[in-house]
Protein backbone atom coordinates (compact mmCIF):
# COMPACT_ATOMS: atom_id res chain seq x y z
CA UNK A 1 0.00 0.00 0.00
CA UNK A 2 2.89 2.37 0.57
CA UNK A 3 3.85 1.97 -3.03
CA UNK A 4 0.41 2.70 -4.39
CA UNK A 5 0.15 6.17 -5.98
CA UNK A 6 -3.53 6.47 -5.21
CA UNK A 7 -2.78 6.00 -1.54
CA UNK A 8 -0.19 8.76 -1.56
CA UNK A 9 -2.54 11.01 -3.47
CA UNK A 10 -5.15 10.40 -0.79
CA UNK A 11 -2.60 11.08 1.97
CA UNK A 12 -1.54 14.28 0.19
CA UNK A 13 -5.15 15.38 -0.15
CA UNK A 14 -5.89 14.70 3.53
CA UNK A 15 -2.75 16.59 4.57
CA UNK A 16 -3.68 19.49 2.29
CA UNK A 17 -7.19 19.63 3.71
CA UNK A 18 -5.81 19.46 7.26
CA UNK A 19 -3.42 22.31 6.44
CA UNK A 20 -6.23 24.38 4.93
CA UNK A 21 -8.38 23.78 8.03
CA UNK A 22 -5.45 24.48 10.35
CA UNK A 23 -4.72 27.77 8.56
CA UNK A 24 -8.39 28.75 9.01
CA UNK A 25 -9.13 29.15 5.32
CA UNK A 26 -12.77 28.05 5.63
CA UNK A 27 -13.35 30.69 8.32
CA UNK A 28 -11.66 33.34 6.21
CA UNK A 29 -13.72 32.35 3.17
CA UNK A 30 -16.88 32.36 5.28
CA UNK A 31 -15.93 35.72 6.78
CA UNK A 32 -15.23 37.16 3.32
CA UNK A 33 -18.53 35.80 2.02
CA UNK A 34 -20.37 37.24 5.07
CA UNK A 35 -18.72 40.62 4.51
CA UNK A 36 -19.70 40.51 0.84
CA UNK A 37 -23.28 39.55 1.79
CA UNK A 38 -23.39 42.46 4.29
CA UNK A 39 -22.06 44.84 1.65
CA UNK A 40 -24.68 43.66 -0.84
CA UNK A 41 -27.42 43.95 1.80
CA UNK A 42 -26.27 47.50 2.62
CA UNK A 43 -26.21 48.43 -1.07
CA UNK A 44 -29.70 46.97 -1.50
CA UNK A 45 -30.96 49.01 1.46
CA UNK A 46 -29.41 52.16 0.02
CA UNK A 47 -30.90 51.41 -3.38
CA UNK A 48 -34.31 50.89 -1.76
CA UNK A 49 -34.02 54.21 0.08
CA UNK A 50 -32.94 55.99 -3.08
CA UNK A 51 -35.86 54.44 -4.95
CA UNK A 52 -38.28 55.61 -2.26
CA UNK A 53 -36.79 59.12 -2.40
CA UNK A 54 -37.08 59.12 -6.19
CA UNK A 55 -40.71 58.04 -5.97
CA UNK A 56 -41.37 60.77 -3.42
CA UNK A 57 -39.72 63.38 -5.66
CA UNK A 58 -41.67 62.13 -8.66
CA UNK A 59 -44.92 62.38 -6.74
CA UNK A 60 -44.00 65.90 -5.59
CA UNK A 61 -43.12 67.01 -9.12
CA UNK A 62 -46.35 65.53 -10.46
CA UNK A 63 -48.29 67.40 -7.77
CA UNK A 64 -46.46 70.62 -8.63
CA UNK A 65 -47.17 70.07 -12.32
CA UNK A 66 -50.89 69.63 -11.57
CA UNK A 67 -50.84 72.78 -9.44
CA UNK A 68 -49.07 74.68 -12.23
CA UNK A 69 -51.65 73.49 -14.77
CA UNK A 70 -54.46 74.59 -12.47
CA UNK A 71 -52.77 77.97 -12.00
CA UNK A 72 -52.37 78.36 -15.77
CA UNK A 73 -56.05 77.59 -16.27
CA UNK A 74 -56.94 80.14 -13.58
CA UNK A 75 -54.76 82.77 -15.28
CA UNK A 76 -56.37 82.02 -18.65
CA UNK A 77 -59.86 82.25 -17.15
CA UNK A 78 -58.97 85.53 -15.44
CA UNK A 79 -57.56 86.91 -18.69
CA UNK A 80 -60.74 85.90 -20.55
CA UNK A 81 -62.90 87.58 -17.91
CA UNK A 82 -60.79 90.73 -18.06
CA UNK A 83 -60.88 90.73 -21.87
CA UNK A 84 -64.65 90.33 -21.84
CA UNK A 85 -65.01 93.12 -19.30
CA UNK A 86 -62.66 95.31 -21.31
CA UNK A 87 -64.66 94.58 -24.48
CA UNK A 88 -67.91 95.55 -22.76
CA UNK A 89 -66.31 98.71 -21.37
CA UNK A 90 -64.83 99.60 -24.76
CA UNK A 91 -68.18 99.08 -26.45
CA UNK A 92 -69.90 101.26 -23.86
CA UNK A 93 -67.29 103.98 -24.28
CA UNK A 94 -67.59 103.90 -28.05
CA UNK A 95 -71.36 104.16 -27.78
CA UNK A 96 -71.05 107.05 -25.31
CA UNK A 97 -68.52 108.74 -27.55
CA UNK A 98 -70.67 108.31 -30.64
CA UNK A 99 -73.72 109.57 -28.72
CA UNK A 100 -71.89 112.66 -27.47
CA UNK A 101 -70.39 113.36 -30.89
CA UNK A 102 -73.79 112.92 -32.48
CA UNK A 103 -75.29 115.32 -29.99
CA UNK A 104 -72.51 117.86 -30.69
CA UNK A 105 -72.99 117.40 -34.43
CA UNK A 106 -76.72 117.89 -34.05
CA UNK A 107 -76.11 121.08 -32.06
CA UNK A 108 -73.70 122.37 -34.70
CA UNK A 109 -76.15 121.49 -37.42
CA UNK A 110 -78.91 123.29 -35.56
CA UNK A 111 -76.71 126.38 -35.25
CA UNK A 112 -75.81 126.22 -38.93
CA UNK A 113 -79.46 125.79 -39.82
CA UNK A 114 -80.47 128.82 -37.74
CA UNK A 115 -77.71 130.90 -39.33
CA UNK A 116 -78.69 129.76 -42.81
CA UNK A 117 -82.31 130.62 -42.11
CA UNK A 118 -81.30 134.16 -41.00
CA UNK A 119 -79.14 134.71 -44.10
CA UNK A 120 -81.68 133.46 -46.61
CA UNK A 121 -84.84 134.70 -44.95
CA UNK A 122 -85.73 136.50 -48.12
CA UNK A 123 -85.80 133.23 -50.08
CA UNK A 124 -88.80 131.01 -50.02
CA UNK A 125 -89.37 128.40 -47.31
CA UNK A 126 -89.04 125.51 -49.77
CA UNK A 127 -85.59 126.63 -50.91
CA UNK A 128 -84.42 127.06 -47.28
CA UNK A 129 -85.68 123.61 -46.29
CA UNK A 130 -84.06 121.98 -49.32
CA UNK A 131 -80.76 123.74 -48.59
CA UNK A 132 -80.87 122.67 -44.95
CA UNK A 133 -81.54 119.11 -45.97
CA UNK A 134 -78.60 119.12 -48.37
CA UNK A 135 -76.30 120.59 -45.70
CA UNK A 136 -77.47 118.03 -43.14
CA UNK A 137 -77.09 115.16 -45.58
CA UNK A 138 -73.67 116.29 -46.74
CA UNK A 139 -72.30 116.85 -43.24
CA UNK A 140 -73.83 113.83 -41.54
CA UNK A 141 -72.78 111.42 -44.26
CA UNK A 142 -69.56 112.99 -45.34
CA UNK A 143 -66.55 114.13 -43.41
CA UNK A 144 -68.17 114.46 -39.96
CA UNK A 145 -69.47 110.89 -39.83
CA UNK A 146 -66.21 109.49 -41.23
CA UNK A 147 -64.13 111.56 -38.81
CA UNK A 148 -66.27 110.36 -35.90
CA UNK A 149 -65.91 106.75 -36.94
CA UNK A 150 -62.15 107.06 -37.56
CA UNK A 151 -61.62 108.80 -34.24
CA UNK A 152 -63.75 106.25 -32.38
CA UNK A 153 -61.81 103.40 -34.01
CA UNK A 154 -58.52 105.13 -33.18
CA UNK A 155 -59.56 105.52 -29.53
CA UNK A 156 -60.58 101.87 -29.28
CA UNK A 157 -57.31 100.69 -30.88
CA UNK A 158 -55.27 102.91 -28.57
CA UNK A 159 -57.03 101.51 -25.51
CA UNK A 160 -56.60 97.93 -26.68
CA UNK A 161 -52.85 98.42 -27.04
Amino acid sequence: MLEDAAFWALVGLVLFLALVIYMGVPGKVTSALDKRADTIRTELDQARKLREEAQGLLAEYQRKAREAEAEVEEIIDQAKREADAFGVEAKRRVEDYVTSRTKMAEEKIAQAEAQALNEVRSLSADVAIAASQRILSARARGATAEALINRAIGDVKAKLH
